[in-house]
């Protein structure tokens, strides 16, 4: 139970925050964690008499006795505070002079004789990183993660003359990460919470509400301090043993191994969830099997045949590499600095100098932390640098790999030079010299940030609608491809960089793919006019204009994600806090159709990847090529690997096993009715995984005599021509009111006759081929069928001759409610036209809502009164009132009935993609 005291008195301002209970404190113990335990106590208006800490090192001030200074409390720099187990007499007079009425000891190295522990009024509370009884001891994090417990967590308690023994105050925990290390377990939880809890902890006492809990014995453990000597891995234990005793001893002390005569410390362990990729034997004294220097790093094996990764390498010498390069590392020689270069070199040299104040001269073999720097040096060193050297960005982990200058300078060099990056993304690309340039199209699957062959090496051709072609072979993805593709994006949620992302370094990355789609928008064009037949000039400003659009927006949304507080009844005399937090689901599957390739990807992803989960997306078989280059284009934003994966393949195979995958928490889909319900009851029985649908539809458009004709005209036929009328939304079926209608039909069929058919690539080119040859077929036995009914067919309904799967535009009149026509969605530039009795409003609109279809509509009338109404009764989850096909990347999108749920773009679409939590709590 979180509490506050009833007496608090808060002054809501961005300064101090006063109590009427406030305490005289000493505070005991050093490093940033005491700093900052001692910032906060100052700030909630407690009064820090004195403060007592070790003395300088190399002539370097503890961060707490830094901070104590620069507020005049008097500091206290003992060596020791006992000798021969007695009080040093005057350390005891030193310490009782400032009157202390409480004792703080967040983190305290020196043992402090009791005497001292018990003197103020209120005794003394310790911080201890771990949830007591478990883990007394020195080196209470590192047996949390040695012994694979599932919670880590910290207890702050009142000193007593035992080992950690003394009663509980409070305690918090967390969830253990898999692939958490200390380091990662401390800043994420142990630090910023504990420090809170710090400074609750001293409130609860300065209000007389403080508990004391007795431990209890069950369940208790003490664990002796791990040294370096004692930290060799024992190679005879399963993978998960072997990870938890790396990442226990990940950075201090480090766990280590023989190789080839050399003591090899092992850092950044992963368990190891999909196939083990190839690599290099490497022989380790004391492991039964040989590990694998492979390309991500090294993989080790434990007796259970499982396996795990680690990354990096550090010799006896201190240096340290990435474990990828263990057999090439004596093979990086000095390299000769620019002019320019020089100058970021002696930049540097003068920022080492400011953190190292205790080394006269800043020589090539001094040694960052051998000179006494810390872990917060590191993060000093990296931000100086980034701020004095023109914005060069460099990891934490570039310092512990090149601890002294000479080397820290070399990393620094070959970085700016682009040499130090990760190994550039191979692509096996076809190209193509067409459009006025050279279209490099890659044409694998694309699985953990790289292009590779279907786990079987089966292909099959995709085909240009223009002239019936193959473009290329691409790799069918198997079963397996779909497993490596999810487990690879699980992995990147849940330990990846992607998943310890801010919101808003998501977004830059969203924004630079979105620049860079933007950047290569004539060659996605291309792509899509050849892989889908879209005209060229209609995919440059929709296909892949919109896809640009979304991805911006989107980016925008990444860091404006936010829960809400909610007021709920009190139980007095507590009171309570609710409030609700959004978080992604994890792993998504998206399954996209082949009539919008990049921007059904952009629509469904851009609002996935904004909420923070990865992705395995399957394109249809027969566009899957602007997919794959999209897949190229965000290796090169930054996105990182495992987080966006892209599997080609059948939907009957790859997509059916995304749909029933355990591992995906989400799917996303756009196709048919009838695939649509087939995916809804996959994904119901297999793990009830969330699902959006949006299916089919056969959307009226009603056209009332009042309208304006000739803009009626002109977007009547926009309405079901746009795109060759392989539009979702694409109106099924024309209602045009008696009076008008004959007069419709006769502008309509005189516009087609000046339309062009031809190449899409042609820019006079109104209108493409159909996607594929066996959707052509489909198109001409539905105007059969038209015609068999009764039908009046007006013009069309032929396939054109000349090479491809190109259809003539075509009309069809005096269409009875009971036809086919009527009744079943074409998806092809075919148009559908019954006429209403004049003023037959709610005859027109009975008539338009019988169907099981509910995507879009739209009506035509100067009326705006009949506008509202006609619009209200509509059952469509889109409108358009004068327009057609007027879609917006703000506006969500989406339809009712069997044409399905949840919502594309706008805000309305990122819920689709997140969860909410509620919390709640007691104070």
């Amino acid at each position: 139970m979180l509490r506050r005291g009833s007496q608090a008195l808060r002054r809501f301002s961005t300064g101090r925050v006063y109590f009427k209970n406030k305490l005289k404190l000493a505070l005991i113990g050093q490093s940033l964690f005491g700093q900052e335990v001692y910032n906060h106590l100052c700030k909630e208006g407690h009064r820090v008499v004195g403060v007592f800490t070790v003395p300088d090192k190399d002539g370097k001030a503890d961060p707490l006795a830094l901070a104590a200074e620069k507020d005049g409390t008097p500091v206290f720099k003992f060596p020791r505070w006992r000798v021969k187990g007695k009080t040093i007499k005057e350390v005891a007079e030193a310490y009782r002079s400032v009157g202390a009425e409480l004792n703080v000891l967040p983190f305290c190295t020196q043992f402090i004789p009791m005497d001292v522990i018990d003197s103020p009024k209120h005794g003394s509370i310790i911080y201890h990183p771990s949830i007591l009884p478990r883990h007394r001891g020195a080196s209470a994090i590192n047996w949390t993660l040695i012994m694979g417990d599932k919670k880590a967590g910290f207890s702050v308690f009142w000193a007593d003359d035992g080992l950690d023994t003394g009663p509980i105050l409070l305690q918090r925990s967390c969830d253990i990460k898999p692939n958490d290390t200390v380091d990662a377990l401390y800043n994420r939880f142990l630090f910023p919470e504990g420090i809170k809890a710090m400074v609750e902890a001293v409130q609860l006492i300065a209000d007389g509400k403080a508990p004391r809990i007795p431990q209890p014995e069950e369940g208790a453990t003490y664990e002796a301090i791990q040294r370096k000597e004692n930290a060799e891995i024992s190679w005879d234990q399963s993978a998960e043993v072997l990870h938890n005793w790396i990442r226990g001893h990940d950075k201090v002390p480090g766990a280590w191994t023989e190789i080839n005569g050399q003591i090899v410390t092992f850092y950044g362990s992963s368990l190891l969830n999909s196939s083990v990729p190839p690599g290099e034997p490497l022989e380790i004294k004391g492991a039964k099997k040989p590990g694998l220097v492979t390309k991500n790093g090294l993989v080790l094996f434990g007796n259970d045949g499982k396996a795990l990764m680690v990354r990096n390498l550090q010799f006896e010498d201190g240096k340290m590499i990435p474990a990828s390069q263990y057999f090439s590392a004596g093979e990086t020689s000095a390299v000769e600095l620019t002019a320019e270069e020089v100058k970021v070199a002696e930049t540097i040299k003068v920022i080492w100098a400011g953190i190292l104040s205790n080394v006269p001269v800043i020589e090539d073999s001094t040694d960052f932390f051998k000179s006494g720097a810390s872990s917060m040096d590191v993060v000093r060193l990296v931000e100086e640098i980034r701020q004095k050297c023109g914005g060069l960005q460099l990891q934490n982990e570039d310092v512990y790999m090149a601890t002294k200058f000479e080397d820290f300078i070399q990393k620094v060099v070959r970085k700016l030079r682009g040499e130090d990056q990760e190994a550039e993304l191979e692509v096996d690309y076809v190209s193509k010299e067409v459009n006025e340039m050279t279209v490099k199209m890659p044409y694998q699957c694309f699985i953990n940030g790289q292009f590779t062959d279907a786990d079987d090496g089966k292909t099959y051709d995709t085909i240009n609608p223009t002239d019936g072609s193959t473009i290329c072979k691409v790799s069918y993805a198997s079963l397996v491809d779909v497993d490596k593709a999810v487990a690879a994006a699980k992995d990147a949620f849940e330990n990846g960089e992607w998943g310890r992302m801010n919101a808003r370094e998501r977004g830059r990355l969203m924004y630079k793919l979105a620049d860079l789609l933007e950047a290569n928008q004539e060659e996605l064009a291309t792509i899509e006019a050849l892989d889908s037949g879209a005209v060229y000039t209609l995919a440059l400003k929709t296909h892949i204009g919109m896809s640009v659009q979304t991805f911006r927006y989107f980016a925008g949304w990444c860091d404006k994600i936010q829960g809400s507080t909610i007021p709920i009844n009190q139980a007095r005399p507590n009171r309570n806090l609710t409030f609700t937090k959004k978080e992604p689901l994890g792993v998504c599957a998206i399954i996209i159709p082949w009539n919008y390739p990049l921007m059904m990807l952009a629509w469904k992803s851009a609002a996935c990847l904004a909420a923070g989960n990865t992705l395995v997306l399957k394109p249809a078989q027969v566009t899957p090529l602007t997919a794959l280059k999209f897949a190229e284009l965000s290796v090169k934003a930054g996105f990182p690997k495992g987080v966006i994966n892209i599997i080609p393949g059948s939907g009957g195979v790859a997509g059916q096993h995304l749909s029933e995958h355990p591992h995906i928490r989400k799917l996303g889909f756009t196709g048919s009715t009838p695939i649509g319900k087939q995916i809804m009851k996959s994904c119901a029985v297999s793990n009830l995984k969330k699902v959006s649908l949006e299916l089919g539809g056969k959307s009226p458009l009603i056209i009332f005599n009042d309208c304006e004709l000739d803009k009626a005209v002109r977007m009547g036929m926009g309405a079901v021509f746009f795109n060759k009328g392989e539009n979702c939304i694409a109106a099924g079926r024309l209602f045009v009111e008696e009076s008008i209608h004959d007069e419709f039909v006769t502008r309509v069929v005189e516009e087609i006759k000046k339309m062009k058919i031809g190449d899409p690539l042609d820019r006079s080119t109104d209108h493409g081929p159909q996607n594929h040859k066996a959707h052509l077929e489909k198109l001409l036995q539905y105007c059969e069928a038209g015609v068999k009914e009764g039908a009046t067919l007006v013009y069309g309904g032929r396939q054109v001759p000349r090479p491809g799967f190109f259809m003539e535009p075509t009309v069809f009149t005096d269409v009875e409610d009971h036809m086919y026509l009527a009744k079943e969605e074409s998806f092809g530039p075919i148009m559908i036209i019954s006429k209403f009795q004049n003023g037959d409003i709610d005859g027109v609109l009975r008539r338009a809502n019988n169907t099981e279809y509910g995507l879009a509509s739209g009506v035509f009338t100067r009326d705006i009164n009949k506008a509202l109404y006609v619009s209200e009764k509509l059952e469509a989850g889109t409108v358009f009132v004068n327009t057609y096909n007027k879609t917006d990347v703000a506006a969500p999108f989406g339809g009712v009935k069997q044409s399905g749920f949840g919502k594309d773009l706008g805000e309305e679409a990122l819920n689709e993609y997140l969860k909410t939590k509620t919390v709640t709590l007691e104070y």
